[in-house]
Parts: C-alpha cells; sequence; structure tokens
C-alpha cells in the first residue's frame, strides 16, 4: 500500500511565477507530511512568512555566532548549608537591535539549521575560561561550572576530542567542570554515549542528569552510566510541599541516588517552603529563582564571600 502527502497551491493569474508557484505546492506538501503524513495541505501565505522569519533568524544566528554576541548567564547554585557551590551556564543572545534574548528566542531555529552545536562549544569554551581564572583566587577556586550539551555535539566522532582539546588550551581544571545531558538524548545512542562519557571522566570531567524523572528513567542506563549527579526536574519541585505525588517522587529520587552514591540537585526552587521540603527529602543542592535568577558574570561574582 502506497500512500501521499499533498500539497496544493491555487492561482488564476498569472501574477507569480512556475517557480514561485512551485515552492508554494512545495511548503504545502512539508506542512502536510509535518501533520502526519497521508493528507492535503492548502498554501497559505502565513506558511511562507513563517518560512521566511524562521530563515531570516537562522541567517541572523549565523551572523550573531560569528560575532560572539552569544554570552553566558550564570545561574547559582548553592549546597545545603547556603554555600555557593557552582553555577549552571545558560546562553543569553546580545542582539545589537533586539537587546537581550533569552534562548527561547533562538534555540529552537539553532537547532533546526544545525548551528547548536556551534552554540554549545562557545559556551563551552567560556565555561573553561572562566574556570581557569577561577582557579588563581581562593575564592573561587572550588567553584563548578555545569554546561548543557545537545545530542548534534555529543555524537559528533570528535566530540571528546574538541572538549580536551579545549581544557587542554583553557588550562581549566576538568574536575571543575559538569556536562549535563538529557535522558532522551541518551537513548539515541546509548552505547555511544557512554563510550564517551567513560573516556571524559577518565580525565576527570563530571556528568549530570538533566531533567531527570521526566524522560525515560532506566534504573539499567545508570546502571551502565558514570554519572556523578541527578537533576530534579523543575515540574516535580513546582507542586511543593502540597503535592504528595511530587514529595514521593522526589523522595524516590533522592534515595534512589543515595543508592547509587549520586548527588541530587533540584531546579526551579523559588520559594522558601519548596526549599525546606527538598532539604527534609534528601536534597543536597538547590538551584532557582529564590537563589539568584540567570545574571552576568559580574553580578554572580558580588555573590561571593
Amino acid at each position: 500500500r502506497s500512500s501521499a502527502s499533498i500539497g496544493v497551491t491555487l492561482f488564476n493569474d498569472g501574477s507569480y511565477s512556475i517557480d514561485e508557484l512551485m515552492q508554494r505546492a512545495d511548503l504545502s506538501m512539508y506542512e502536510a507530511k509535518a501533520a502526519g503524513k497521508h493528507t492535503v495541505r492548502f498554501f497559505d501565505p502565513r506558511m511562507q512568512e513563517a518560512v521566511s522569519k524562521r530563515l531570516n533568524l537562522e541567517q541572523e544566528i549565523r551572523r550573531g555566532l560569528l560575532s560572539e554576541e552569544f554570552i553566558p548567564y550564570l545561574q547559582p547554585q548553592l549546597d545545603d548549608t547556603g554555600c555557593l557551590v557552582g553555577a549552571e551556564v545558560l546562553a543569553r543572545w546580545q542582539h545589537p537591535q533586539r537587546g537581550l534574548l533569552s534562548p527561547a528566542a533562538f534555540v529552537e531555529v539553532a537547532e533546526h539549521a544545525g548551528l547548536i552545536e556551534t552554540l554549545d562549544l562557545q559556551m563551552l569554551q567560556n565555561a573553561c575560561h572562566q574556570l581557569a581564572l577561577w582557579q588563581q583566587q581562593s575564592a573561587t577556586a572550588s567553584l563548578s561550572l555545569s554546561v548543557n550539551l545537545s545530542a548534534r555535539l555529543l555524537y559528533q566522532t570528535n566530540f571528546v576530542e574538541r572538549v580536551l582539546q579545549i581544557l587542554k588550551q583553557s588550562g581549566a581544571d576538568p574536575h571543575r567542570l559538569k556536562l549535563e545531558l538529557t535522558e532522551t538524548l541518551l537513548l539515541d545512542d546509548l552505547p555511544g554515549a557512554i563510550a564517551r562519557i567513560c573516556e571524559l571522566k577518565a580525565h576527570g570531567i563530571r556528568f549530570s542528569i538533566d531533567d531527570f524523572g521526566t524522560g525515560y528513567s532506566s534504573l539499567a542506563y545508570l546502571q551502565q552510566l558514570s554519572l556523578d549527579q541527578l537533576k530534579i526536574d523543575q515540574s516535580f519541585v513546582r507542586g511543593l510541599p502540597s503535592d504528595k505525588n511530587s514529595l514521593e517522587i522526589i523522595r524516590s529520587i533522592c534515595i534512589l541516588a543515595s543508592s547509587l552514591q549520586l548527588e541530587v540537585i533540584a531546579e526551579g526552587v523559588e520559594n522558601h517552603e519548596q526549599y525546606i521540603a527538598l532539604r527534609e527529602l534528601g536534597c543536597q543542592t538547590f538551584q532557582g529563582y529564590l537563589f539568584g535568577r540567570p545574571m552576568p558574570l559580574i553580578e554572580f561574582e558580588h555573590l561571593l564571600p
């Protein structure tokens, strides 16, 4: 049995060229495929507008990466005694016309355009450079930085070599660098992920599973991967302390982590009640608006004692 996805455009005069009509029909066909295939979609001028807008943004991202307009913001991470232990590195775009942009404005397009690995590498380079500077001062030498990795970057054939080269060039202590992965990212190629993680851990780099509990949490991959930390997703933290289901899920994660000798960090901590509940459940490290929003480096360093 065969099926078809059909894109249709309508016209009744000669105001459009053949190429324009074919392009519109082609756009409509891809809309039909995106809608689940084996269906029909007609061209809508808004489709063309959306595509043009996306292409323009893609070109701006390429220019911004070359001009180093993407800058690291740091969100503080504290331990259960209230001491600053490090930060998560989060990308922001200092756009020359539109001002400071959050990832919501550019990450999806960067992923579709194949630019996300370049952005990840820039954030990794910034993090390692900062760690190297912090090593020279006693007040900051113990701080660590967490950097998010995309699937595109993790599964590049030369990923391990590139990370080690960045560390060598910066002079950063690999034990102070933490790479964050998502569960769904690991499922793309678990054996490949295991090999890369083990090779980098042999050099001292640490690994954390981001958004733990929202993907395909598996004891099998936790057993195979040599991880250091589980990061409790903010969707569970948000319901504390009244949501009994969230309480039990977080308690189970903390017990599991303790048995596997893993650290636990909770993200999205926004009020004192959530913080107290997490401490009572056995969580050791915290991140969220209660302690600080993502901020530029100069503001982050003001938090240091």
